[in-house]
């Protein structure tokens, strides 16, 4: 079998859009067409074991390393990147209806500073086609999650309608949904992180499912706007917070784009400070879900003594590549171990505590 670093050399050749709709194409027909090979992949990179299992948000988490949204957009590689040792899998974002996103080229990558810039745009193949894709897995063998956002050509007025029918069609066929209102691709969306909207929002979710709803939220927030905005959707039947989303503060690259948002390595320093400060103010009374430059044992176990009960990866998947998964819950075991802690549960929030 090549080595990840031979195969990251192959794929950097091709732009990277490109390279991943290679990889989409891979994942998605390998796991159809070759099911041993996910087998024997699952063997190696799939790690569990009980001290890091848990029980949240109504299902069962066999290890603490979730993938972030924005990879599987139209939830094709679902059993494939399971198998690549994932905890479980946000799909998404998926709107009402399909759409192709911003104009190309849309995605860039920063390997030395093993980071990526995007202004997709929400593309995907909308709400029906997902569901029925969806529907053919579940209930899976680990938690999906799925991201959910309005269409560009809704307006602001309307939004509600959108998160209300991708609740309606996903309830059912999800572990849990996370509202994404802060992605900076979409004109207009982040103006939805305002207290009057989160109401409104979450009181509707609230109406619509017992499954548990999340909200994700932007690093370019004043912390104190962010821990009002996570307030009012906790206090209106938020299930938890995920933190972070990409980030437009472009001092992190040297030359970057002027449009897009920001996730690699370079977010990691934002990422933690901007979790430490919501988990001072949420760690106890709701579940937390950090994200943002997380691509070794070390960061992600020091954002579970911060109070995060899961993480998620997206940028070092790519850099790092499939046995990152494996690496980090491993790694998180034996940080557990030197600090004498039986179970995952007890290293949460220890700094907290």
């Amino acid at each position: 079998m090549l080595s990840y670093n031979t195969l990251k050399k192959i794929f950097f050749q091709f732009s990277p859009e490109n390279a991943h709709t290679l990889a989409e194409f891979a994942f998605n027909y390998g796991a159809k067409f070759f099911p041993f090979i996910a087998n024997e992949l699952s063997k190696r990179y799939f790690f569990t074991d009980k001290r890091l299992e848990q029980k949240l948000l109504g299902t069962t988490f066999l290890n603490p390393i979730g993938l972030a949204a924005g990879f599987d957009k139209n939830a094709t590689m679902i059993p494939m990147l399971t198998a690549l040792g994932f905890g479980h899998i946000e799909f998404g974002t998926i709107t009402p209806k399909p759409q192709d996103g911003n104009p190309k080229p849309r995605l860039f990558r920063y390997p030395e500073q093993e980071s990526i810039q995007n202004a997709m745009g929400f593309n995907n193949e909308g709400m029906e086609i997902v569901k029925q894709r969806v529907e053919k897995l579940y209930p899976f063998a680990t938690p999906l999650a799925a991201n959910i956002g309005k269409n560009k050509t809704t307006n602001a007025e309307d939004a509600i309608s959108d998160y209300e029918l991708l609740i309606d069609n996903f309830k059912n066929i999800s572990d849990f949904i996370v509202i994404n209102i802060s992605s900076p691709n979409t004109p207009g969306l982040r103006d939805l992180q305002n207290e009057e909207f989160i109401k409104e929002l979450f009181t509707m979710a609230k109406q619509k499912t017992n499954k548990p709803v999340l909200l994700k939220i932007s690093p370019d927030l004043e912390i104190k706007d962010a821990i009002d905005i996570c307030n009012v959707a906790l206090d209106n039947g938020a299930s938890g917070i995920v933190a972070t989303n990409t980030t437009i503060d472009y001092s992190l690259l040297p030359n970057p784009q002027s449009f897009g948002g920001i996730s690699g390595k370079v977010l990691e320093a934002k990422s933690t400070t901007f979790f430490e400060e919501l988990a001072k103010e949420f760690y106890g009374k709701t579940i937390l879900i950090s994200v943002g430059g997380i691509d070794s044992a070390e960061i992600a176990y020091k954002r579970i003594k911060a109070g995060a009960s899961l993480v998620q990866i997206y940028s070092s998947f790519i850099f790092k590549g499939p046995k990152l998964n494996h690496d980090i819950s491993k790694g998180i075991l034996d940080l557990m171990d030197k600090e004498g802690f039986a179970h995952i549960s007890e290293a949460i929030g220890a700094n907290r505590k």
